[in-house]
């Protein structure tokens, strides 16, 4: 399999399945899905993976990137630099796009709910883990992020956001999967 695409940080600092990264600049695709979180997912990944193969005014195929994030989606302006922040009933599904796109050399989606974005650069929490996408194992995981982030002494900046690598036939236990939180600067 080939090497796919993620975007690019700088590691700060590593504690078993912890991590403080610094991300470079990341340009996005991506749609705001109403509903339940499992559909939204399903239905988002479905309307940006049909874009990057294709689904765009000039039939550009665009290499596929990892991770694929969801977030609630946002009740403030969307020029926010995160991937949620909780509100309504809806979430935004994102890809990364890869390095090579910017603001204004990426197709025009067929799909008019795609929007992209430029989130800036910033300092974030990682949680490393695998397993079931279920809301159980992403709400235990967000709270073992947030215990973490009171001990380090971190000042959470918006709220987590959920990342995934792997498909879904990968099995549970191979699963890559990470919740992220940005940090106020100092």
């Amino acid at each position: 399999m080939a090497k796919i695409e993620e975007p690019a940080y700088t590691l700060i600092e590593k504690s078993g399945d912890f991590e403080l990264r610094d991300y470079a600049p990341t340009t996005v695709a991506e749609i705001i899905v109403e509903g339940d979180r499992d559909s939204a997912v399903s239905a988002g990944f479905r309307a940006l993976a049909g874009y990057i193969f294709g689904g765009n005014v000039s039939r550009t195929s665009i290499e596929m990137t990892a991770p694929v994030t969801q977030a609630p989606s946002e009740k403030i302006a969307m020029t926010a630099p995160v991937m949620q922040s909780a509100a309504g009933t809806g979430w935004i599904i994102r890809f990364a796009m890869p390095s090579s796109y910017r603001l204004d050399n990426l197709p025009q989606p067929n799909d008019k709910r795609i929007t992209f974005h430029t989130i800036p650069a910033r300092r974030v929490a990682v949680l490393k883990f695998s397993g079931f996408w279920s809301d159980k194992n992403l709400n235990d995981r967000r709270e073992e992020l947030a215990e973490l982030l009171k001990q380090k002494k971190l000042k959470p900046k918006g709220v987590v956001n959920f990342a995934f690598y792997d498909p879904p036939w990968i099995p549970f236990f191979w699963r890559r999967n990470e919740i992220l939180q940005d940090i106020e600067s100092h």
